[in-house]
Formats: structure tokens, sequence, C-alpha cells
């Protein structure tokens, strides 16, 4: 590899990211965020091989479709291929300096030398600020390699039909791109805290075996919903399909029975988020932060892209506009996307809006079960439990 052709390059610190340092098991014990991690580890090191048509790595942060990137670059650089590799928004910020009277390289000649390299990489996109100017751009680079199949190589956190649609058109093609889904978790972050958003730590010993049903101690119709729900969560926790709405006033148990679903999945090795609407709106508005050590997009994509999200306590009494908006930006993505998703509430559904209703009491995607028992206060001849855990 010439100095030269690594300048070139624009690799940077991810000269360092190679196949042989890559960790294709991840940091998870799920087997099918391995197994997808493990068969995108395997493509990239092929395609590095014969660089022919395209490759998309899709994934969330950290989950290490950059480093795959890389690993493809330093690998062809190390074969004598030049390889230029760029961050989209990078990209189009150096587009944009070339402009300038003091700019050492010339906008045709960097435009040129992206739309032909023999290998280009684009890391990272759909996190450019999409002006109108940005798009036709990208567009205009996209389309001459796609129209001369020349190879190229692009790692994307966000859903594809968020993407200019001119653009999206070409990385769907599947007779020139092959695209890999990484269902992984962050690297840099240890299994066993993978998010710092979920509370389910706090609700550890609320599970289905410790869950009461109250047989004699409240009326039979109200003992009778009490179990279906019960039923109901235990066999989303088996296989969680479609979204489970509980609902009922406080105390009732159904906080107890939202916790044992994630606390199932999580025990079953599968990742699961609990977390109040509350704290939710929290961390998102902590996010805004410019002392933040999260960013607002990285928080908001994994609360909207978790494979199982718990929300307990869901109201929009006192949310605010922004609050309001989050929060159906959110229950939005997931109910088109049909992501398994628990939602409790206490609150009328009146209370909630027109706008939630229509996604949460969608018959065709949610279970609705309403628990009428009044709030658990203990009896004498069971242990007793905090109402914290009857939620």
């Amino acid at each position: 590899m010439t100095a030269q052709r690594q300048q070139f390059s624009s690799l940077g610190p991810l000269t360092q990211k190679t196949f042989e340092n890559f960790q294709p098991k991840g940091n998870t014990h799920n087997q099918r965020q391995r197994d997808s991690l493990q068969r995108a580890y395997e493509q990239a090191r092929s395609f590095a091989e014969n660089l022919q048509g395209w490759v998309l790595l899709h994934g969330g942060y950290g989950c290490g479709k950059t480093h795959l990137a890389a690993a493809i670059a330093n690998h062809c650089l190390l074969q004598g291929t030049d390889v230029f590799f760029i961050n989209a928004p990078d990209l189009l910020d150096h587009l944009r300096a070339t402009f300038g009277p003091g700019s050492p390289v010339a906008y045709d000649n960097l435009f040129e030398q992206t739309r032909n390299v023999p290998l280009l990489i684009i890391d990272d996109l759909g996190a450019e600020n999409p002006t109108q100017w940005a798009q036709e751009k990208l567009y205009q680079i996209i389309n001459h390699r796609y129209n001369a199949a020349l190879p190229t190589v692009i790692t994307c956190n966000v859903q594809l039909e968020h993407i200019e649609p001119r653009v999206r058109s070409r990385l769907v093609d599947m007779d020139l791109v092959r695209k890999f889904v990484i269902d992984a978790p962050d690297f840099r972050r240890a299994e066993s805290d993978q998010t710092n958003l979920s509370s389910l730590a706090m609700h550890s010993r609320q599970t289905f075996e410790k869950f009461d049903l109250r047989a004699g101690e409240i009326a039979p119709e109200h003992q009778k919903r009490l179990r279906t729900a019960a039923q109901a969560a235990q066999q989303f926790a088996e296989q969680p399909q479609g979204w489970l709405i509980l609902t009922g006033g406080h105390g009732c148990g159904k906080t107890h029975l939202a916790a044992a679903i994630a606390n199932q999945r999580i025990r079953n090795g599968d990742p699961s988020l609990f977390i109040t609407a509350a704290d939710l709106l929290d961390h998102l508005r902590a996010a805004f932060s410019p002392d933040s050590p999260v960013r607002f997009d990285k928080q908001f994509f994994e609360l909207r892209n978790t494979p199982l999200l718990v929300l307990d306590d869901l109201t929009m009494q006192s949310a605010t506009p922004w609050a309001r908006e989050k929060m159906m930006q959110l229950i939005d993505h997931r109910y088109v996307m049909r992501l398994p998703t628990v939602v409790t509430t206490a609150v009328d559904k009146s209370e909630l809006g027109s706008r939630l209703q229509s996604r949460l009491l969608d018959p065709q995607l949610s279970i609705i079960c309403p628990i009428t028992a009044p709030m658990y206060r203990g009896t004498t001849n069971q242990p007793v439990r905090s109402n914290q855990s009857r939620g």
C-alpha cells in the first residue's frame, strides 16, 4: 500500500479496522443477532475479494457496519485498489468547501473522484442535512456509479423510506445491491448495559411466577379480566407479535405484567427495553443538551427500533406540544413497522388524543386487555407486595 494511495483513501484512523480484528460474534449471546453479524462479516470478506456490485450494510449505532466497511477498504488498498472512504455529511461538506476561493481542491476534481474511484465507500448515508442541493449531489454520485455498476459500499442506520426516493430506488435493486441487516447491539457497550434507557432493573422481581391473580380477594368479574390479561401477557412474552395494550387504574397489576414480559424476554436472551413514558421524554429532552454524552438522534433511533419496547404509564396529561409530537413519532414508527410493543396506561382513551388512539387501539395490530381490579393492597394470607410492583 503506497502512502499516496492511503492518503487518497481518506480512511485516517480507520486504517486500524480490519477483518482480522473484527469480532464476528459481537458481544451478545443472542443467536439471531450473532448470525446476522456473522453473515455480514462473511459477505463483506467475499465482496472485498471480488469487488462486484454494491453492498449495503444496514443496522443501528455501534453494530459493526463501519468497521466492516473500513475492513473492505483496507483489504482492497493492500491489493492495490484505489479506495475513497467518506462519511456522507463530510462528503457534502467537502463539496461545499470547494466553492471557497481558498480551496486547494477544485469542485470538479473532487466530484469526479467520488463518482469514478474504483471503490467508493459512503458511511452513514442518511445522516446528512437533506437540503435540495445535498440530495441532488448525492443522487448524481450514486446514479453515476449505479449506471456504471462501479463497486460501492454504503452503510446506513436510518429506515430506507427516509432516503431520497431516487437514491432509494438504486439501493433496493437486488440485481446490483446486496443488503445485509446487522441486528446486533452496540459493540461499545457491555451486553448487560446495552441501553441506558431501560429501567427494567428496578422491576427485576416482577415475573409471571410472582404475579398474584388475587383469587378470592376480588369480585369474580374483576378476577376474570385479570386472568385474561395475565394469559395474554404470557402468550405475548413467548412470541412477541403485534402490540399488547394493558389498561386499568393504578396498582391493578398492569406494570407487573408488562415488566414480566420484558424480564422473560431478557432471560431468553432477547433484547427488551422497559421505560415509563415520563422517563422516555426526560431522556429525549436531556439529549438536546450540548453537554449530553448521547446524541438525540441516536437515542431516538434506539427507542424507535428496539426489538421489543415496553412503554409503561402512557399519559398525555400536561404534555407539551413537543412531547406529544415526539411520542407520536415514536408510536407511529413502531406502528408502521409492526414492531412488538407493550403499552400500559391508566388514563381514559379520550385523554390520549385521536392520533394515538388510532394506533394503539387498532384491532388488526393490538390486543387490548382492560384490567378492572381495584388497587392491590395486600392480604393477610399472601405475601405483601408493594404498590410499585402492581403498576
